[in-house]
């Protein structure tokens, strides 16, 4: 397999360095992701439209993470699952909810616990839930939007998923306290 460069905002493509730059404003440093993204300057502004797109849903902090965290276990994406723990924390997310999303348990809440298995469900089925799975969801409180901003999300999440499968990406300083790996899940 190739070796994929973390780029750096004088290294990447043209196109490129104006998103990292953004990147280094945003969290005071360029995200290995995101310098690894930008080999692709398409793949790498994707992510971050889609990432502000996800901001507007009808989701809270909590259930983007929910879902993003869900997508990034069953995946087995080791960077996600470091980042997500990191950003979560940040964002004062119950520290049960994010123990819970690293390691597929059960949430307390019945309503965050069924957007979890809803999330869960969306990734292992390919997207083919039952109508069953459907409805359980909907009777959990959440809408036909929320249906469609699970997908949402786990679009967003193969997108960076499947670039750390296929790049190694290196986990960043700032996340590896919350180094995470599937194995131990």
């Amino acid at each position: 397999m190739a070796d994929f460069k973390t780029h750096t905002t004088d290294t990447a493509p043209e196109d490129a360095k104006p998103l990292l730059a953004k990147a280094q404003s945003a969290y005071g440093f360029v995200p290995n992701l995101l310098a690894t993204m930008a080999t692709s300057p398409q793949l790498l502004e994707a992510y971050m439209a889609v990432v502000g797109i996800l901001g507007k849903s009808s989701f809270a902090e909590t259930e983007r993470q929910i879902v993003m965290m869900t997508n990034s276990r069953l995946n087995g994406c080791d960077y996600c699952m470091a980042a997500h723990t990191t950003l979560s924390q940040m964002a004062k997310v119950d520290a049960g909810i994010i123990e819970a999303l690293r390691t597929g348990s059960a949430i307390a809440d019945p309503k965050l616990e069924a957007l979890r298995k809803f999330a869960a469900i969306v990734n292992e089925t390919r997207g083919w839930p039952e109508k069953s799975d459907v409805q359980d969801f909907l009777s959990a409180g959440y809408t036909e939007e929320a249906v469609m901003n699970v997908v949402l999300a786990t679009a967003f999440k193969v997108m960076s998923n499947y670039t750390n499968h296929i790049a190694k990406t290196p986990v960043d300083a700032a996340f590896a306290p919350n180094a995470w790996t599937k194995a131990a899940a």
